[in-house]
């Protein structure tokens, strides 16, 4: 049986020749995805006539339906692969595995790259059995220790220890693709759509709004719930910069949060500067609704990695997760982006920590969440705003 051994250190990097076929294996969700488009971009940089594809999921595909770093995508239902159970249960689902395999395995690539933590026993063994289906001549994947069956081990020091982006960066780094500092962040031109929506009928010019348009994201997707704080926390957050410099506010996030949506606009009253945009889950489309906003305040999610993309402001509300780890990614411009938690737990983050998966959901308490008040977020709403050119009167 496979025993682990110790971490490597960083690969010498190699060179793939002028015109290489690589493939990309990233099967996560919408969020993680995008934090890999660095890395995309950095690739196609250095390999610009190369064969770029990508394995994704499904649900993930259409972020990359526009891009110009990839030439094919690749989709699975990664999600009906993901337990032993699922699989005993229903062993049809390999069967539907057979055909898309086949097609990676005729397309000969020379490095195939695998930007994932080893971190479960099931999942090392899929990916184990996915590079062999494959049969790229080199792969290049993360090593907690649990990696030798990859060509090029890139050292996983944990979760935080370095961004999720930064460790995708580390891979394709291995295989010679690099981006300059300064050169690093989420951008929009790399998913093929307009840089930033900036056109004067999709984006006002916001330090000239004397209302600014606020978006805010209380929920925090299907997969942990526990990231949620509370919805009190948003709406009161809403209320006070309403109060303070009138700024309305829009709620965004997928059609199974509109519960959520309705329970803060019922605290709120209903108020006309205040709705709800619940269900625009495509992801060019909350794009479009978070360019008019001046300012982006939420949880652990996709919106808040579209709007540091975006260059918008954000406020990232972190609990369980692990702030490290998948806070917004803005190195070219940290001052963009704020993560307010509580620093004061030792039990925090309880999610992805070291190499442990952890608890996703939480303790029953969840003091991370429940016991941060609103005042921090606030705080930090309007320090941002102020650095970005929109009057913000003191505190009332």
């Amino acid at each position: 049986m496979w025993q682990q051994h110790p971490i490597p250190e960083a690969p010498v990097p190699i060179s793939l020749g002028p015109r290489p076929r690589i493939l990309v294996v990233k099967l996560a969700g919408l969020g993680d995805l995008l934090l890999a488009t660095p890395a995309l971009r950095a690739l196609r940089a250095r390999y610009p006539t190369a064969r770029i594809d990508a394995l994704v999921t499904t649900e993930a595909a259409p972020l990359l339906r526009d891009a110009p770093l990839v030439d094919h995508i690749f989709r699975v239902e990664k999600y009906a692969y993901d337990a032993p159970a699922q699989v005993a249960r229903h062993p049809e689902r390999l069967a539907r595995l057979i055909q898309p395999l086949a097609a990676l395995r005729h397309e000969r690539y020379d490095a195939l790259l695998l930007p994932h933590h080893l971190t479960l026993r099931f999942g090392r063994l899929k990916y184990r059995a996915l590079l062999a289906a494959v049969g790229a001549r080199v792969t290049v994947g993360l090593d907690n220790g649990w990696g030798d069956f990859l060509d090029l081990r890139v050292p996983d020091r944990g979760f935080g220890a370095r961004h999720e982006a930064e460790y995708a960066l580390d891979v394709v780094a291995a295989i010679d693709a690099t981006l300059p500092l300064g050169a690093r962040g989420l951008r929009m031109a790399d998913l093929g759509w307009e840089e930033g929506f900036t056109s004067r009928e999709e984006r006002p010019v916001l330090q000239q709004a004397k209302t600014p348009r606020i978006a805010l994201h209380p929920g925090g997707g299907t997969y942990s719930l526990a990231r949620r704080w509370p919805a009190a926390r948003f709406a009161e957050v809403a209320a006070t910069l309403h109060r303070e410099m009138g700024a309305a506010c829009v709620l965004v996030g997928g059609a199974e949060e509109r519960a959520l949506h309705a329970e803060i606009l019922d605290r709120l009253d209903h108020p006309s500067w205040g709705k709800s945009v619940a269900g625009a889950t495509d992801p060019r489309a909350l794009a479009h609704v978070l360019a008019g906003c001046a300012l982006f305040i939420g949880n652990d999610s996709l919106p808040m990695h579209l709007a540091t993309a975006m260059g918008l402001p954000v406020v990232a509300v972190f609990g369980p997760s692990n702030a490290r780890a998948w806070g917004p990614y803005s190195p070219d411009a940290p001052e963009r982006a704020a993560i307010v938690r509580r620093s004061d737990l030792a039990c925090s983050p309880c999610f992805y920590r070291g190499h442990a998966l952890g608890t996703p959901q939480g303790c029953p308490p969840r003091p991370c969440l429940t016991e941060l008040s609103a005042q921090p977020v606030l705080a930090a709403a309007r320090r941002l705003l102020r650095r970005s050119g929109i009057a913000v009167p003191p505190a009332g």
